[in-house]
């Protein structure tokens, strides 16, 4: 896949995780708010396994399965985040984003997951992108719906870390067919 570039927008630069963001992702990601939002973060978020979760995602860069990206602030390049492409396969992909919860509501999710579904499409060549997020918290929701996500369907029983089996809202968003 070559080197995974730099994205950025107004506010925001992505760039790919380090280990040494591994502290700072153990602290935000292990905010149980955080964890209980997501489908796949551990919670407690033990030692070690940020280091592992960044390790992933260069692999999965290197195969083209994955685009995670840190979300970093212009202004300070402070790291506040997540958002990645996740399950890419058959020119589909799985977007996926998380924030610490001292940096919600500022718009910064919305900007990000706008910045990287258009780096899906246009540099990965991507056909669709979906989203999926729990039914009892309609907030990621409104991201997937702010950047022209479709609510396609309800899920049943998607299966938590812990076991917990709960419904899913299912959304996608497909290319612009150039004409």
């Amino acid at each position: 896949m070559g080197h995974q570039p730099l994205l950025t927008t107004d506010r925001l630069i992505l760039r790919p995780f380090q280990l040494s963001d591994a502290p700072k992702v153990q602290r935000l990601a292990g905010h149980e708010q955080v964890a209980n939002g997501t489908i796949n973060i551990p919670h407690p978020y033990m030692d070690g396994m940020a280091g592992q979760w960044i390790g992933k995602h260069l692999a999965g860069w290197q195969s083209g399965q994955s685009a995670i990206y840190a979300i970093t602030l212009k202004m300070n390049y402070q790291l506040v985040g997540c958002v990645g492409l996740h399950n890419i396969a058959n020119q589909r992909a799985q977007l996926g984003y998380w924030l610490g919860v001292p940096y919600w509501g500022n718009g910064y999710c919305t900007e990000a997951a706008k910045r990287i579904t258009e780096f899906g499409f246009k540099r990965l060549h991507l056909e669709v992108i979906y989203g999926q997020h729990f039914r009892r918290d309609p907030t990621p929701g409104k991201i997937l719906k702010n950047i022209g996500m479709e609510h396609i369907m309800t899920k049943a029983d998607a299966t938590r870390a812990h076991r917990i089996t709960e419904d899913l809202e299912y959304y996608e968003l497909k290319a612009l067919v150039e004409a």
